[in-house]
């Protein structure tokens, strides 16, 4: 309608009422069944009026013992560091994620990762034991960046990071670490979309890059 001023992003209440939770699995790479997780972690982003999106003080991050099934191997090793001895005695994926789903803060909230079907693989296999985690609906910064920045040559990490001139950080393919950079690409993403109005409300953020939780759409086909 002429003369209707289109809203910004921050100035939507469902946008302002949303905590993100950026996330990251690090996962073994078996032969013939699918990666089990050895790291994860997840930070908090909201929205500060005057602000825009800032860090929050959630965080969260374990290391994760893999069933025998899918040790970790030196493949593993030379992509994350992680190695054998260190995941000897952790807890296993069922007691971490429980962890972490108990944790996660009450708000409205939505997942945050830069590959989100991969995530979303890791969260929907061990469903039983995070079901809030589960259920809730995550954001992919690749398919975001997609939309704010069509035609780039490339949409992986690192090469949006450069990008965006956020620094590589100092142990890429650790879960936190990846994590905050991939904190710092949405709050980079959704700024930039703001700024020039590619996005107005949380619900143009989730058809723009949502990804629906696996455990939902089978809850959907069950009942279908």
């Amino acid at each position: 309608m002429t003369g209707t001023r289109l809203m910004r992003l921050a100035e939507d209440p469902a946008f302002q009422e949303t905590h993100f939770i950026a996330i990251d699995f690090e996962g073994t790479t078996p032969k013939g069944t699918p990666p089990e997780p050895i790291e994860v972690a997840a930070l908090g982003i909201e929205h500060m009026p005057g602000r825009g999106p800032v860090v929050s003080g959630f965080q969260f991050q374990s290391l994760i013992r893999p069933p025998e099934h899918a040790p970790v191997t030196a493949r593993d090793t030379a992509q994350t560091g992680i190695t054998a001895a260190d995941v000897a005695h952790a807890p296993d994926a069922a007691t971490v994620l429980h962890d972490l789903d108990q944790a996660l803060p009450g708000r409205p909230r939505v997942l945050v990762a830069h590959h989100a079907p991969v995530e979303a693989g890791f969260i929907y296999r061990h469903r039983d034991h995070c079901p809030r985690l589960a259920y809730t609906r995550l954001i992919c910064t690749r398919r975001l960046a997609r939309c704010v920045w069509p035609g780039l040559p490339a949409y992986g990490l690192d090469a949006l990071l450069a990008h965006a001139g956020i620094p590589q950080p100092a142990n890429r393919h650790r879960a936190m670490d990846d994590v905050a950079v991939t904190a710092a690409l949405f709050r980079h993403l959704v700024t930039e979309a703001a700024r020039n109005r590619t996005l107005t409300t949380l619900a143009d953020l989730v058809r723009a890059a949502g990804v629906q939780p696996r455990a939902a759409a089978a809850t959907q086909l069950e009942l279908s």
